[in-house]
């Protein structure tokens, strides 16, 4: 057995040997054949590149000379374009070249016909000189000769000329404004009368003078102890919540409430109703009675402000200027209840508006609010005209009817008839017979101002004011004011009047001017 084991290990090496050269050898040969394999492809492939590149180079080759065709097609019609162009400046150069020689030649010859003018002027100028200067030597020979006919200086006679010269003036300036004045006056005068007497005519207000107390009935007289309370104290607090005065005296059945503003008064004069009606009075309840009223009132005056636009015609407005409408209800002017005067403002505005062709409605808001600057707070300083400027251009109202606000006292420019209008309007609304009323100490004043006023002028003697202030004589001295300047003298003195006094309506003038000759037989 163990020779059979030595027989069996060298066999066994040569067979492990011969695979493995076998194994060897035909492992060469596969890598041999994939080598061949691959080189094949690999030359292939190279081949088939070329043809690919070579025929790509020959599409890019076509793409480059059809790009640069294209590109030179452009650049020679590019080209013409500009030469083209270069030719038509040349042209144009060509023919200004022309024009300008033309006119070279033309400013050439201009030239010596201005030289040709210059030297005959020159010519002329000399012997215009030479006569005047002979003219010169003529006229001082006649002045010499006059002083000596004369007896008098040229200085005396230039001052004697010159007086009777501005004599002269004087009287033919003063004829013709005379005359100017009477023709305006017969043109005018008619046309005028007759829009103002129609507007005055269909227009009928009531005027209601207001006081500064009111007086509240009460149903008897243990009321009064009541609205007075324990030490007073009711009644301070009422005062002190409203602002008024309430009088508790021996009228029987009344209480009286003062104060100088009618909102104020009305507020109490509520309040102090509701407490008496409800029978419980005490500062608390007066307190809230009275803030309860108050708003209360101040939306009646939103409605009263409404109501007076509806009655006016009109419609439309911030609710501020609904609410200064409103307080017209409660304030005065010289006795005339304010919101009744802007409503005939309103109706005469627009009746003569409509007479002119203007904007009715615009011309009736314009009378309307012309005196809402009367219901700014008092604390607010400045005319009523300009107040109610500045409030009606804050809530956006037509800029014509702020003009004729701010323009109807002429504190600022007027830029439209219709606050010519509205001026009249407001004159002659104030005006009427028995509309306002004015303090005795006031009245006096203003005739003494109106007759010193008027004796402030040369030449005037004796002034007397009559009919209430409305009309005032003025007696000149004959042989210092002629008829003429008698004219000229009426229309200064209404002038200063227009311009430095204040008056309801209007003030005649009248001059008057007489020569009496006495003579006595003995």
């Amino acid at each position: 057995m163990l020779y059979e084991a030595y027989i069996l290990i060298p066999i066994v090496v040569v067979l492990v040997g011969a695979s493995f050269a076998v194994g060897w050898y035909v492992n060469i040969r596969i890598g041999q054949s994939k080598v061949s394999s691959a080189e094949e492809r690999a030359k292939k492939i190279i081949s088939d590149a070329e043809k690919d590149s070579q025929g790509i180079k020959k599409e890019k080759l076509l793409e480059v000379k059809d790009e640069w065709y294209k590109k030179k097609q452009e650049f020679e019609h590019d080209a013409n374009q500009k030469r083209n162009k270069l030719q038509s400046f040349e042209k144009q150069l060509q023919g200004r070249e022309d024009n300008v020689e033309r006119k070279v030649d033309l400013l050439n010859k201009k030239e010596k016909d201005t030289n040709e003018v210059k030297r005959q002027l020159d010519e002329r100028l000399k012997q215009a000189e030479e006569k005047q200067a002979a003219l010169h030597r003529l006229i001082q020979e006649e002045n010499q000769r006059l002083e000596r006919v004369s007896s008098l200086s040229r200085e005396e006679a230039k001052k004697l000329l010159l007086d009777n010269l501005t004599n002269e003036t004087k009287v033919e300036a003063a004829q013709m404004l005379k005359d100017i004045r009477d023709t305006a006056r017969l043109e005018a005068k008619k046309d005028a009368q007759k829009i103002v007497i129609q507007a005055i005519q269909r227009t009928a207000a009531d005027h209601c003078v207001e006081t500064t107390v009111s007086v509240l009935h009460i149903q008897n007289d243990e009321m009064k102890g009541r609205i007075i309370g324990k030490e007073g104290r009711n009644i301070r607090a009422f005062e002190a919540a409203t602002g008024v005065d309430v009088i508790v005296d021996d009228t029987p059945e009344a209480v009286i409430l003062s104060g100088f503003d009618p909102l104020r008064r009305e507020v109490a004069r509520l309040s102090l109703e509701r407490l008496i009606a409800d029978g419980r009075i005490h500062p608390a309840r007066i307190e809230e009675v009275v803030e309860k009223v108050r708003k209360e009132l101040d939306e009646e005056l939103l409605h009263t402000g409404e109501n007076a636009l509806l009655e006016a015609g009109l419609h439309g407005g911030h609710q501020e200027i609904l609410k200064h409408i409103g307080r017209m209800k409660y304030r005065s002017s010289y006795g005339q209840n304010l919101l009744a005067h802007s409503l005939e403002v309103a109706y005469l505005t627009g009746l003569m508006a409509a007479e002119f062709g203007f904007d009715a409605n615009l011309a009736k808001r314009a009378g309307l609010l012309h005196d809402i600057g009367k219901t700014v707070d008092r604390s607010v300083e400045g005319p009523h005209a300009l107040l109610g400027f500045d409030l009606t251009k804050k809530f956006g109202e037509h800029p014509l009817v702020v003009n004729a606000v701010g323009s109807h006292h002429e504190d600022i420019p007027m830029e439209h008839p219709i606050a010519a209008l509205v001026q009249a309007a407001d004159a002659i609304s104030g005006a009427r017979p028995g509309a306002r009323r004015e303090s005795v100490e006031g009245y006096a004043k203003r005739l003494e101002q109106l007759e010193s006023m008027a004796k402030s002028f040369d030449g005037v003697a004796t002034t007397y004011a009559i009919q209430a202030g409305r009309e005032i004589r003025v007696i000149v001295e004959h042989d210092k004011i002629d008829d003429a300047m008698a004219d000229q003298l009426a229309h200064d003195i209404a002038k200063k009047i227009q311009q430095e006094m204040g008056y309801p309506g209007q003030i005649k003038v009248i001059v008057i001017r007489e020569r009496r000759s006495i003579a006595y037989a003995k």
